[in-house]
């Protein structure tokens, strides 16, 4: 056997690897970008969970609840706000609000088929066809202007219960503290408000419109009745939320 021949062909066989190590390391470098095939485009993602982890959950909550803002894993909120309306919000936003519009339209990042796949994949995840139990609920946006001096009255008769009489009720395990304070105002809409009346917060303890206290009984709160009432709130608001307010000892 021809040594120098022997080792030359070992040589070449050791390169050739070589080569091909290289070359399947160079595919699946770190920082490479995935084939096609592996990885989807942002405008392509379909899955609502997906969606929904990278656009809402910050504010929402994971699963639609416990979030900084409305839950959304609420089956009466779900019903009263119905599709349309959840995806009419999400697609441009709500004005005076930290929610920001979503759509490319509004600025956002996702497409129409996307807020679609949102607003449906909410209702299917956490919606209750039977949350309602056959009560037919407030409107969900108000049609006419409310009147804060009513506003107040039913206020005082249904809310002061858990929120104190002037809505500056000392936040602990059951109460939620001041609903009244401007720079909790400031962030919120009046929609905001009113979809929290009617709703309620589940998770919270805090029971949607029909089932408010009056008195010695629960009783269902009216239309204008929660409409009053937001206008009374909203005259709490301030030019500029967050300077200093009246504290309790």
């Amino acid at each position: 056997m021809n040594l120098r021949r022997f080792s030359f062909g070992i040589l070449a066989g050791a390169m050739a690897l070589a080569v091909m190590e290289c070359a399947t390391g160079c595919m699946t470098a770190p920082g490479r970008p995935k084939s096609d095939s592996d990885t989807l485009r942002p405008d392509q993602v379909t899955d609502f969970a997906t969606l929904y982890g990278q656009n809402c959950a910050a504010c929402h909550g994971n699963q639609g609840k416990n979030g900084a803002a409305i839950s959304l894993a609420n089956p009466v909120y779900l019903a009263v706000a119905g599709q349309a309306n959840i995806e009419r919000a999400t697609a441009a936003g709500v004005a005076g609000t930290l929610m920001p519009g979503f759509a490319k339209s509004s600025g956002g990042m996702l497409t129409d088929a996307q807020i679609a796949i949102l607003a449906e994949g909410m209702v299917k995840a956490w919606g209750n066809p039977s949350a309602l139990a056959g009560a037919t609920p407030p409107a969900y946006a108000a049609s006419a202007p409310g009147n804060a001096a009513n506003g107040q009255k039913a206020f005082v008769a249904t809310c002061a219960r858990c929120h104190g009489a002037d809505g500056m009720g000392i936040a602990d395990k059951t109460n939620p503290g001041p609903i009244v304070d401007p720079s909790y105002l400031a962030l919120i809409s009046d929609q905001g408000l009113r979809s929290i009346v009617i709703a309620g917060k589940p998770e919270q303890g805090m029971p949607d419109w029909r089932s408010v206290m009056r008195g010695a009984g629960a009783h269902p709160l009216s239309d204008s009745e929660i409409t009053d009432i937001i206008a009374w709130l909203a005259s709490h608001r301030v030019a500029t939320p967050g300077q200093p307010y009246r504290q309790h000892p």
